[in-house]
């Protein structure tokens, strides 16, 4: 089969691989039909390079339909249509009886010190081969995959695996407050449905905020008030100016690692990156810093006693926290990989409607085969062609 491999920094390419096959009896194998590029795909492709290996398969973003089950997969059978999350868990253990999949017991990285196994996501989370590919072995397959009708086009339902359900997850740490207000930092595809989630679940004011022209008018045509970084001079002043001085009262940060801003840290991660796999290892895991305006960004603007929802990913272990401002200002934080399968249930309810409530099938600017995926992710990298989200069909 084609899949798309990595083979070094900001080096992707499709290559011939052999068929996955069903190795454990609750596996299934899914042959892709639609699968996505995910801003965390570009930390792969630039940070997290020490924990990969030249013909790793990417991707944790895919759906498609059933082509074979293992013996103990009672729930599903060759030919039915499924979307699957992007953390694998079992449904069974202590962590996913209390809706914390992503730190499933029976899937963790436990020589990483890692939670739940990722698709596509570096020898950290397991290094299972990823959905930028023409098939893909679905571990636990007897909990994982949601069963989809055949009612609507893929774009309906690709997001359940994992940006739509982050975003919700997001808005709900947010905690946002009757008649509150929240602040997005970040329009990237998590952003803007985090935007449109918010909206939908009633929340009047919300504030997104970005430097990318064609980001800040979707999220205008969804409802946001927006904040462009590029015109003002500190961001936290020009959301206080918006909400009665105090600041949101609550504030989602959906950019993470690759936030624009702090050069030496940008520095620091750059050149990890391109030393030796060990000693960058070391280096990440002891002195890695990540760049973080956008999360001191959303410190700076919330309102005191307020919420501060992360759904951004960071993996340095020595980022520097304003400690004293977040006691001071009686901040709350949430954060963490999103618990796909706590959400699933409610938002396929939700999408699988007769009308697109959350407008997915118009969030991807582009479509393209997986053969031009090497370009794709420099086209999302660079945010060129008014690049937002990606899709690539096998």
């Amino acid at each position: 089969m084609k899949a798309l491999t990595w083979q070094g920094l900001g080096d992707v390419r499709i290559d011939e691989v052999a068929d996955p096959v069903i190795k454990d009896p609750t596996d299934c194998i899914v042959r892709v039909t639609s699968t996505a590029i995910c801003g965390s795909d570009l930390h792969l492709y630039n940070v997290l390079a020490p924990y990969l290996q030249p013909g790793d398969i990417l991707g944790h973003e895919f759906m498609g339909i059933v082509e074979e089950v293992g013996p103990e997969v009672g729930n599903l059978r060759a030919g039915d249509r499924v979307v699957v999350p992007f953390n694998i868990s079992c449904g069974r253990c202590w962590m996913c009886s209390r809706g914390l999949f992503a730190q499933c017991e029976t899937t963790q990285v436990r020589d990483q010190n890692k939670g739940a196994a990722l698709f596509g996501y570096t020898s950290l989370y397991g290094s299972v081969p990823g959905g930028q590919a023409e098939l893909v072995r679905v571990p636990h397959a007897d909990f994982g995959p949601v069963k989809l009708e055949h009612d609507h086009e893929d774009e309906r339902y690709l997001y359940l695996s994992d940006i739509l359900p982050t975003a919700w997850q997001g808005v709900q740490y947010a905690d946002v407050p009757e008649g509150g207000s929240l602040a997005v930092i970040g329009l990237g595809p998590v952003g803007q449905l985090a935007v449109r989630a918010a909206r939908h679940l009633g929340i009047e004011q919300v504030i997104g905020v970005d430097l990318v022209d064609e980001r800040l008018a979707l999220a205008r045509e969804h409802g946001a008030t927006t904040v462009d970084r590029r015109s003002v001079k500190d961001v936290g002043d020009a959301l206080r100016e918006l909400t009665d001085g105090r600041g949101p009262d609550s504030v989602l940060e959906a950019v993470g690692m690759e936030a624009h801003g702090n050069p030496v840290a940008h520095g620091i991660i750059a050149t990890a990156a391109r030393a030796p796999k060990p000693l960058a290892r070391k280096t990440i895991e002891t002195v890695g810093i990540d760049r973080l305006d956008a999360l001191h960004t959303s410190i700076d603007a919330v309102r005191r006693g307020g919420t501060v929802s992360i759904s951004g990913v960071y993996g340095g272990s020595a980022d520097p926290m304003p400690m004293m401002t977040l006691f001071d200002k009686g901040v709350q934080m949430r954060m963490g990989q999103c618990h796909v399968r706590r959400w699933t249930p409610e938002l396929h309810d939700l999408v699988a409607g007769a009308d697109d409530v959350l407008a997915l099938e118009s969030l991807a600017t582009h479509r393209v085969p997986l053969s031009e995926a090497p370009d794709a992710y420099r086209m999302f990298r660079e945010k060129s062609d008014g690049c937002i989200k990606v899709i690539l069909q096998p």
